[in-house]
């Protein structure tokens, strides 16, 4: 029932099961670091050897004094001892050295798989704040080294390696009294049940239900340092709201700690109770003992040091097995995340070489998650080969959607999109995505070289030549001529401080020479000149028609720069298309978008005229 429960409060999140988590995490060790499993094996003979080698010398010598066996004996027993000592020292040093380092290659291999998932699943879901939320929980298992999956792996080395302690111990022990022994282990799981309920508390009470304050917190750490939001903080002043909403979000975490810390304060001491009543026994018992003759001082002294480390390693193993629950269930929401929907993966047939391409939606309807209004209601429209389409309409309309779902990065709830006759989902998103060249209105630079974020390829795969061209057509050659290292230079100052940053200006005709660059058979405008005035939008537009030659055109605008010169324009209204034409027919019907047209005709009436003349 109460797994129901989760299950309907949050849909991501599965529960695996401690042993299957194991299994998972074992295996991580061996797909990224072999070795680990040998230094675990190392650790579990050499610990045990460590813990109990002292605590037989002392038996020996005590036994070897009382029975005057000689300086010789002694001497020899210190002599093996000492030996045995520094080979277990040693590779005990080696061991410890060489594991934490291969426990950090293991984490940074899982959490480039989950950058990696985050990078190729499914765009609709980063839109899904419950995703988001599993995404950043993802993110907090493998953010640091004693937690999450990093956590696990040095929990599971530890609940093994203080196994064989406490099973060296029990067989020491055992030669004394069962019962006592029976008496440590009962105390110790005592102890283990208040720590795992604590810990499983603390995770459902305290931090879980707070997932959103990481997301919170991240925000007010990015723009508060962001470049870009530098100058509005500035110029608006601020500073002290922001500090004030950092300061509230902090205090939140802070009442957690607080709130965390009394709760295993408690346990601690619960904890420490229970010890002392361990100890008093034991030396109870062996006084006893020792008063009625039934123990040598030797084994006194054995079974007094011997009962303290294997009480504590009982609890430490108990406890570990409590942190292993901690640390599979934050592995839970690392798998969970990993599991989420499909991804844009290579599943599917590659997209086959036409000289012509036409899509064709039909009734195509799509909601946004967890919204009850359709974004694009029941839309058929084709986009023929060659064709120049202009979509238009304000803001909300559904434009954006129409691009997304055209480029495949969301699917449609209902209907269906086609390319030549075949639904599009029967091909690989990778091999779909080939197809098109978009440049959206956010244009993202990226930290690497001015050529690389033009071709998006690897050095290696990067044509020079062609992207200085491209760059050049697109309208930057003076700034080109500007930059000291040409197409070499670095973009952004987040990797090298010598970095160049670009007007948004700029920014758009980078990303104009990426589409050239690609030479996709469909290019898309997803409204990248929002920021400039109406004429020049206009000239634009224009200018990159004639760049792109015979290939089919999709140009989104909330403005009407593109229409004149496309074979057809797609008026959207509240998500549905309303109107369907050329310019002229539209204007002749004095609907929706005519009235839009002559709203906007101090931009427009005159390149209206002259396109008339022209016909």
């Amino acid at each position: 029932m109460k797994a129901k429960k989760e299950e309907k409060k949050n849909p991501y999140h599965k529960e695996y099961g401690l042993f299957s988590n194991i299994c998972y995490i074992v295996s991580a060790m061996v797909r990224y670091q072999k070795k680990l499993l040998f230094l675990i094996l190392l650790g579990m003979i050499g610990e045990p050897v460590m813990q109990y080698l002292w605590k037989f010398l002392s038996k020996f010598i005590i036994d070897a004094i009382t029975e005057n066996a000689g300086t010789e004996r002694l001497f020899r027993i210190i002599v093996c001892f000492a030996l045995l000592q520094l080979a277990t020292t040693m590779a005990g040093t080696y061991r410890n050295n060489d594991m934490w380092p291969r426990y950090i290659y293991v984490r940074f291999g899982l959490m480039s798989a989950k950058n990696r998932k985050v990078m190729t699943m499914n765009y609709q879901h980063l839109e899904d704040s419950e995703v988001m939320d599993c995404y950043q929980k993802a993110t907090q298992a493998c953010n640091n080294n004693n937690q999450g999956v990093e956590g696990m792996e040095r929990t599971l080395a530890d609940c093994l390696i203080y196994m064989m302690v406490a099973l060296t111990g029990l067989l020491v022990l055992g030669t004394m009294h069962p019962g006592i022994v029976l008496g440590m282990v009962i105390l110790a799981a005592v102890d283990f049940l208040i720590f795992n309920r604590v810990s499983k508390m603390t995770k459902e009470k305290i931090w879980d239900p707070h997932a959103v304050w990481w997301r919170k917190d991240n925000y007010m750490n990015y723009t508060t340092t962001d470049f870009g939001a530098a100058k509005d903080i500035r110029m608006f002043g601020l500073k002290d709201w922001l500090i004030s909403r950092h300061r509230e979000i902090k205090q939140v975490r802070y009442g957690l700690y607080v709130k965390n810390a009394k709760v295993w304060m408690m346990a601690s001491t619960v904890s420490h109770v229970l010890w002392a009543v361990s100890e008093g026994a034991i030396y109870a018992w062996l006084i006893i003992l020792a008063v009625r003759g039934q123990i040598t001082l030797g084994n006194f002294s054995l079974y007094l040091a011997s009962s303290s480390t294997f009480y504590n390693y009982v609890s430490m193993l108990l406890k570990q097995v409590g942190e292993l629950l901690a640390r599979s269930r934050e592995v839970d929401d690392f798998r969970s995340f990993m599991d989420i929907g499909e991804g844009d993966a290579e599943e599917g047939e590659e997209v086959p070489d036409c000289t012509a391409y036409e899509f064709e939606f039909r009734n195509v309807s799509f909601r946004y998650p967890k919204s009850e209004t359709y974004a694009l209601k029941n839309l058929s429209i084709k986009i023929s080969s060659g064709e120049r389409l202009a979509v238009v309409g304000l803001n909300g309309a559904g434009k954006s959607t129409f691009i997304k779902l055209l480029l495949r990065l969301y699917e449609p709830e209902e209907g269906i999109i086609l390319l030549n006759g075949v639904d599009i989902k029967r091909y690989a998103k990778s091999s779909y995505y080939k197809l098109f060249a978009p440049v959206f209105q956010d244009v993202e630079l990226f930290a690497f070289p001015l050529a690389e974020n033009i071709s998006m390829q690897e050095p290696r795969d990067t044509d020079k030549d062609r992207a200085r061209e491209c760059l050049i057509k697109s309208g930057m050659e003076k700034k080109l001529a500007e930059l000291p290292a040409g197409m070499d230079t670095e973009v952004l100052k987040v990797i090298y401080d010598d970095g160049t940053d670009f007007s948004g200006g700029e920014k758009q005709k980078i990303a104009l020479a990426r589409s050239l660059y690609k030479d996709a058979p469909v290019v898309v405008l997803d409204e990248p000149t929002a920021a400039l005035d109406a004429i020049a939008e206009s000239k634009l537009y224009q200018d990159f028609d004639k760049l792109i030659g015979q290939k089919s055109a999709v140009y989104i605008s909330h403005r009407l720069s593109s229409t004149q010169f496309c074979s057809q324009v797609a008026m959207f209204q509240k998500g549905e298309l309303v109107e369907y034409g050329t310019h002229k027919e539209l204007l002749e019907k004095d609907g929706a978008y005519a009235e839009m047209f002559h709203t906007q005709a101090q931009y427009y009436v005159e390149d209206s005229e002259e396109v008339t003349a022209g016909d």
